[in-house]
């Protein structure tokens, strides 16, 4: 501290030193002249400019033939500025350097912004001369002005960067600007090292760059406006689904009052089902809205950049920096299609009601025979359920069990007998349809997929295959089509899986969009799926997605049903049984259709015996 205080004593005794001897103030803007003085600028040119045509030094009287340059003494201005600095109680050794740095600001702002007449030096400039290479003030502009033989010369406003202009090649101004390679030119360099490029002026390929970026302001402004439009709608979508999904719990919890004692653990697995629903749809419009939001801050920042580059005056700097946008332009922000209405809550939603009615039937019995009657299956309760099946839900109980009018009593079947029922329907549908062998049309398939084994089986490869760009041809999905196509009538066919993942089966319209993102099966309204995705089954139509329990099958049958516009999806083994059917109206013909999307995944379409 004693330190301290000593070192402001010392510079506190220099304040005859840093004094004017003209104005007595400390110095302002100190300049230094041959004899070694120091003076105020503006002091000093006002005494020499009283004097009339003699030039000496006012404190030594030394005199000068000529009018000496005047240049600031910077050395001597950050002393002052120093000074000045303790003077009014700063902290030396806390803001030393920030005095520095403010100091060399203010020098670098006055030198950019003022442009001093290149005659006296003094004065600042009000025009720039392109053909004279020189600045001049009022005064010594006048030759300009009234002289005949300077009115060719080319005046323009007060230019900084005179140097940076001259042809460092010719020593000639380089008035054009070469857009081939990109960079300023003089007429000589035109005719030699640029001979045959285009060529523009600089302030035209700068009406060009400026044009070029607000576009791109443009640009970022609808995409912003896009994306903010997204969020906003994600948000009510987020409200909505929690709204929705209160309303099903408490019609659930509604539901369960009255057998809340028994099904307590029933009652618990249908609210969680309605929460992972909730749960798996709010993360995924969080996913996305963290994404749009990150899109909007990177395209914020592009904006500040394209302002910032926009705000530049230096011609030849500005035409030297690029601006790139960020990708999230190329990005089309949308708003996905998420509800609760998936099968298992669907069903979950559903089954309370069914079971009461059933357990209603059972407690208008006799307290000594409904043991009994829980025991045969419930002869009035296993109807009801198969009437109170959802009406959405596609996909046939394997162990359903239809009551046969004016029977008493029958006894229920189990899963083997439903299976084996399953297997021989399949069976005798298989007898009706027709069994040609379907093959792969390789005018369809996309080139990722290799078909071999006479176009009966499709492969994933890495590589592209060099096949001819039919109109056809999937060109984004790696997806193929049957070479036939169905109408009328019903149809059976199988296929062998070599996985379960990254696989779907399906058809599809032939009117189907091959080309752009939505020709995935499923994902538009001309084609039906059933999809494995990370070990998950999916049916997919229209991009409405349903999740199914996966059988993981290594063989499926597909049996189509024209006339009544149904497609029944089978996993076949020892036997078959059904796990979904489309409900598909049939306005053209049908293809069959596949997707495969894993390295070396394959599908074959196997050959049924007669």
């Amino acid at each position: 501290m004693a330190a301290v205080e000593d070192a402001n004593m010392d510079l506190m005794n220099l304040e005859e030193e840093l004094t004017c001897s003209i104005c007595l103030s400390t110095f302002e803007c100190p300049v230094t002249i041959p004899c070694g003085h120091n003076f105020c600028h503006n002091c000093l040119f006002t005494s020499w400019t009283d004097s009339s045509l003699t030039y000496s030094c006012p404190q030594c009287r030394t005199e000068f033939p000529t009018k000496p340059e005047l240049r600031k003494n910077t050395v001597l201005c950050t002393v002052v500025e120093t000074f000045n600095l303790k003077s009014t109680g700063s902290q030396l050794n806390l803001y030393e350097e920030e005095s520095k740095e403010e100091v060399q600001e203010v020098e670098e702002k006055e030198e950019e912004t003022i442009i001093r007449c290149d005659t006296c030096m003094l004065a600042e400039a009000c025009r720039t001369c392109l053909t004279c290479m020189a600045s001049f003030c009022e005064e010594h502009l006048r030759p300009h002005k009234e002289n005949p033989i300077f009115r060719p010369h080319q005046l323009t406003e007060p230019v900084g960067d005179l140097l940076e202009r001259i042809c460092t090649d010719h020593h000639k101004l380089m008035e054009l600007f070469c857009t081939q390679h990109n960079t300023p030119v003089c007429s000589f360099c035109l005719q030699q090292n640029h001979k045959g490029c285009s060529f523009t002026s600089p302030e035209e390929q700068r009406m060009l760059k400026e044009s070029d970026l607000r576009a791109k302001l443009d640009l970022l402004d609808v995409k912003i406006m896009k994306n903010e439009a997204c969020i906003s709608q994600m948000t009510e979508i987020q409200d909505t689904l929690k709204e929705a999904a209160d309303s099903k719990k408490n019609a659930l919890t509604a539901a369960y009052e009255q057998l809340h004692d028994m099904l307590t653990q029933e009652e618990n697995a249908a609210l969680q089902a309605v929460d992972a629903e909730m749960h798996n749809g709010q993360i995924k419009l969080k996913t996305l809205m963290k994404k749009f939001s990150q899109n909007v801050t990177n395209m914020n920042k592009a904006k500040k950049s394209i302002h910032s580059l926009l705000s530049r005056t230096q011609t030849l700097d500005f035409l030297q920096v690029s601006c790139e946008l960020p990708a999230a332009v190329k990005f089309e922000p949308y708003s996905p299609r998420i509800n609760l209405n998936s099968s298992t809550v669907m069903a979950y939603q559903a089954f309370p009601a069914a079971l009461k009615e059933s357990l209603t039937e059972v407690f208008k019995q006799p307290v000594e025979s409904r043991q009994l009657l829980l025991r045969q299956g419930g002869q009035g309760g296993g109807d009801k359920s198969e009437q109170s099946r959802p009406p959405h839900s596609h996909s046939p109980a394997p162990d359903a069990q239809p009551k046969a009018a004016g029977t008493k009593k029958k006894k229920p079947q189990t899963m083997s007998h439903q299976r084996l029922k399953s297997s021989k329907q399949l069976q005798v549908a298989h007898r009706k349809s027709d069994g040609t062998v379907l093959t792969f049309d390789p005018k369809t398939v996309h080139k990722r997929i290799t078909l071999t084994e006479q176009f009966t089986k499709a492969t994933v490869s890495e590589e592209m295959a060099n096949y001819p760009n039919y109109i056809q041809r999937f060109t984004v999905c790696s997806q193929v089509l049957a070479s036939k196509a169905f109408s009328k009538g019903r149809h059976y066919w199988e296929i062998r899986l070599s996985c379960n993942n990254f696989i779907g089966l399906g058809l599809a319209l032939g009117s189907i969009d091959r080309k752009g993102p939505n020709s995935r099966l499923g994902r538009n309204a001309q084609s039906w799926c059933v999809e494995w995705f990370n070990v998950k089954l999916s049916a997919w139509h229209n991009s409405m997605e349903v999740v199914l329990q996966n059988p993981s099958p290594k063989r499926v049958g597909v049996l189509l049903d024209c006339d009544a516009g149904k497609a029944t999806f089978y996993k076949v083994a020892e036997m078959a049984y059904p796990f979904f059917t489309f409900d598909i109206p049939i306005t053209e013909a049908v293809y069959p259709a596949f997707w495969l999307f894993s390295s070396s995944s394959s599908l074959s379409l196997c050959k049924l015996q007669q």
